[in-house]
C-alpha cells in the first residue's frame, strides 16, 4: 500500500475503516433478518460517494487547514503579539463552529422539542429564533474555550485543572438544578466540535506549543478541543438555569 500514490492510499485506508462497518450490517441483514437492504443500488452509490467524501475531506484537511492553523499560531507567537493571536483564537473557534453541521442540527432539534412542549412562543419561527440562539452561544463559548486554550498554553496551566473543574462544575449543577436543557446542553458541547473545527483548533495548539520555547507540542499542543467541547456545555446549561 506503501507505493501506491497518496489518494489511492488514502482512499485504500478509509475502504480499510469502513470494511468492519459494512461487514456488521451485512451480517445482521443475510444472518439476523434473513433479507437483503432496501435500495441496495442506492446505498452502495452512497456508500461509494461517503468513501470518496471522506477521502477528499482527509485529503484537504492535511494540505490546507492543519498547515493553515500551524502556521498562522506560529506566526502570531514568533511577533509577540498577544492581543492578535487571542483575536484570532476567538474568530477561529466561533468561525468554525458556526459552519458546523452537527451543531446545527442538534440545536434545531432542540428548539423544535421545545417548541413543541410548550417553552418556546411562536410557532416554527419561534423555534427557528432559539436554534440560532443555541448555535450562536455555542460558537461563542467554542471561541472563549479556544481563547482561554491559547492561554493554557502561553502561561504553561496543566490541562487538568480546567477540565476537572469545568466538568465537576457541570455535574454539580446537573445534580443540584432541574432544568430542561440539561441534556441539550451535555449535546451541544459535543456536537460544537466535529469534522470543521477540530482540524483547525487542534493545528492552532500544535503550532502554538511548537513555537513558545519550553513548551511540548504534545503535552501542551493538545487539549484545545476537550476544553471547546466543555465550554458550550457550560454555556448553555448556565444560561437555561439563569433564564428559568
Amino acid at each position: 500500500m506503501q507505493r501506491l500514490p497518496g489518494l489511492v492510499r488514502v482512499l485504500m485506508e478509509n475502504l480499510r475503516d469502513l470494511a468492519p462497518l459494512l461487514l456488521v450490517v451485512g451480517f445482521f441483514y443475510a444472518v439476523v433478518l434473513g433479507a437483503s437492504p432496501p435500495e441496495i443500488g442506492t446505498m452502495l452509490a452512497g456508500l461509494m460517494l461517503v468513501l470518496f467524501g471522506l477521502t477528499f475531506f482527509g485529503r484537504g484537511l492535511a494540505m490546507s487547514l492543519f498547515p493553515l492553523g500551524e502556521g498562522l499560531a506560529d506566526t502570531f507567537a514568533r511577533r509577540g503579539n498577544v492581543l492578535l493571536l487571542l483575536a484570532f483564537a476567538f474568530a477561529i473557534g466561533f468561525g468554525s463552529t458556526v459552519a458546523e453541521p452537527a451543531l446545527l442540527a442538534v440545536t434545531m432539534k432542540a428548539a423544535t422539542a421545545a417548541a413543541d412542549a410548550g417553552l418556546v412562543a411562536g410557532g416554527e419561527a419561534g423555534a427557528a429564533r432559539t436554534a440560532l440562539v443555541l448555535r450562536y452561544a455555542a460558537a461563542a463559548a467554542v471561541g472563549l474555550a479556544v481563547v482561554l486554550g491559547c492561554l493554557r498554553i502561553l502561561i504553561g496551566w496543566p490541562v487538568w485543572w480546567l477540565l476537572l473543574g469545568g466538568y465537576g462544575l457541570a455535574a454539580l449543577l446537573a445534580l443540584t438544578r432541574d432544568t430542561p436543557l440539561l441534556g441539550v446542553a451535555f449535546d451541544a458541547g459535543a456536537a460544537a466540535t466535529s469534522a470543521i473545527n477540530i482540524p483547525l483548533i487542534a493545528a492552532l495548539g500544535i503550532g502554538l506549543a511548537s513555537a513558545i520555547g519550553g513548551r511540548r507540542p504534545l503535552a501542551d499542543g493538545f487539549g484545545l478541543v476537550a476544553l471547546a467541547s466543555l465550554m458550550p456545555l457550560l454555556v448553555v446549561l448556565l444560561g437555561s438555569l439563569l433564564l428559568e
